[in-house]
C-alpha cells in the first residue's frame, strides 16, 4: 500500500508565500515631518480668540532654497552684502558679480560663488529679558509682538527660526524649525522680564549660544542671522560664562551676520548712555564688554532703533533688508590653515558706482581662516 503526504506540501507552499508576501508588501507610508508649505505660510497668526487649527493636511517635501547649489566647502568663505545709496538709503538691486570688487589682507579674490535672494536664512532671535524692559516699555506687548510675527511671516517657508531670551543665562525657547506655529507659540512663552534690577544683561552668554546653535542649522550652505531685541548697545562680560572676546571670535566663525533692534524711549536711552560711558572708563583696566554695534558692523549687519509704537515697521524694513542682501562666496588665495583673522573689503566697481551714485555697502570686515 502506497503512503501519501497531501498536506505538508501544501502547508510548506503557503507558508512561503506568506513570508514573501509580508517582506515585499508595501508599509503604512511614513508621513515626513517636514510643515508644510502652505502651513507655514499662511498659518501662524492667530486671533486673540482660541487657536482653531484647520484638519492636518498631506505633508510636502521641504521646497528647494535655490537652483544654484552651493557645495559646502570649509574653506568656502561666504559675504552677505547690503547695497544701499547713500544718500537715500533705498536698497540698490540688479547688481552682478562682476560689479563686485573683494580683496582679502588687500589681495584680490575671485568670487566663486553669486546670488540674491535664493539661499535659505537660519535666524536666531534673541530677546532680552533683563530689567531695563520691563512693562509698560516692554518691547514684547501686543502691537511690538504682531509686529515681529508679521516680519517672521515676510520670510520664505524654506527659512527656519529659533528664539531665545537672556537675561543673566540665556533660555532657548525654540530650537530651529520652519513651523510658524511653533514659533508663534514660542513668542507667547517668552520669560517675563526680570523684576529685579540686579539682574544683569549678559551679551556674551548670549551670543556664545547663539553660535554654537548656529550648528544645528539645517543647511550648512544657508544664511545666518542674529536678530537681538534689546534696550542696550554695550554691556559688560558676564563672570558665569565665555569673555567676551571668545563669544565675538564664534560670531565670526559661525559665519553669522549681528542685526538689532532697539526700542527708543527715554529709560532705555539714559541707561544706555550710563553703560557705554561705563564702558570706556572701565577700558583702562582691561574690563571685558561687547559693543553691539561694533559686532553688527564688523560682521555686515545693522542697529535698527525707532518708537516702540513703529515697530512694524523697523522689523519689515529689517527683514526687507535681509532678503535684499546680495550672497557671495570665494576661496581665499591665502592656503595657510593658521586660524588667523583676514580682514575683508568688499567694494563696487568704479564704473557701475558712477552710474548710481554713491553707494553703502554692509558686508562682514572679516573672518578667522580654518586651522589644520
Amino acid at each position: 500500500m502506497t503512503y501519501q503526504r497531501p498536506i505538508l506540501l501544501p502547508l510548506f507552499l503557503v507558508t512561503s508565500m506568506v513570508l514573501v508576501a509580508l517582506l515585499f508588501y508595501p508599509a503604512s507610508p511614513v508621513t515626513s515631518q517636514t510643515p508644510n508649505k502652505n502651513l507655514n505660510a499662511n498659518i501662524g497668526r492667530p486671533s486673540r480668540k482660541a487657536i482653531q487649527l484647520p484638519p492636518r493636511p498631506a505633508p510636502t517635501p521641504t521646497p528647494e532654497s535655490s537652483t544654484e547649489v552651493v557645495k559646502v566647502d570649509i574653506d568656502l568663505v561666504k559675504i552677505d552684502a547690503l547695497v544701499l545709496q547713500k544718500n537715500t538709503a533705498r536698497i540698490v538691486g540688479g547688481l552682478n558679480k562682476e560689479d563686485f570688487l573683494l580683496y582679502e589682507d588687500g589681495i584680490k579674490q575671485e568670487i566663486t560663488h553669486f546670488s540674491q535672494d535664493q539661499l535659505p536664512l537660519s535666524v536666531v532671535i534673541a530677546i532680552d529679558r533683563g530689567p531695563a524692559c520691563p512693562h509698560p516699555l516692554d518691547v514684547w506687548s501686543y502691537e511690538a509682538h504682531r509686529a515681529a510675527r508679521e516680519a517672521i511671516d515676510r520670510l520664505k517657508p524654506v527659512d527656519e527660526i529659533a528664539v531665545m531670551a537672556f537675561t543673566d543665562s540665556t533660555k532657548m525657547v525654540q530650537p530651529f524649525t520652519r513651523n510658524r506655529i511653533l514659533i508663534e507659540q514660542a513668542l507667547n512663552n517668552i520669560p517675563e522680564p526680570a523684576k529685579t534690577t540686579n539682574v544683569a544683561h549678559c551679551f556674551n552668554l548670549m551670543f556664545a549660544e547663539a553660535a554654537e546653535h548656529m550648528l544645528k542649522a539645517s543647511n550648512p550652505a544657508g544664511r545666518r542671522v542674529i536678530i537681538v531685541i534689546t534696550s542696550m548697545t554695550r554691556l559688560f562680560d558676564c563672570a558665569n560664562g565665555p569673555s567676551g572676546r571668545a563669544a565675538t571670535a564664534a560670531i565670526y566663525e559661525s559665519g553669522a551676520v549681528v542685526c538689532a533692534i532697539i526700542p527708543k524711549v527715554m529709560i532705555q536711552r539714559a541707561e544706555n548712555v550710563l553703560q557705554t560711558a561705563a564702558t570706556r572708563v572701565n577700558k583702562v583696566v582691561a574690563a571685558g564688554y561687547m559693543d553691539l554695534e561694533h559686532l553688527a558692523n564688523e560682521t555686515g549687519g545693522e542697529v535698527l532703533a525707532n518708537k516702540p509704537e513703529k515697530l512694524d515697521t523697523t522689523f519689515q524694513t529689517l527683514i526687507d533688508h535681509l532678503r535684499s542682501r546680495y550672497n557671495l562666496a570665494f576661496v581665499s588665495t591665502n592656503k595657510k590653515r593658521d586660524g588667523t583673522t583676514r580682514k575683508l573689503k568688499l567694494d563696487i566697481d568704479p564704473a557701475r558706482q558712477k552710474s548710481q551714485g554713491k553707494l553703502v555697502i554692509k558686508a562682514r570686515r572679516s573672518y578667522i581662516s580654518p586651522r589644520s
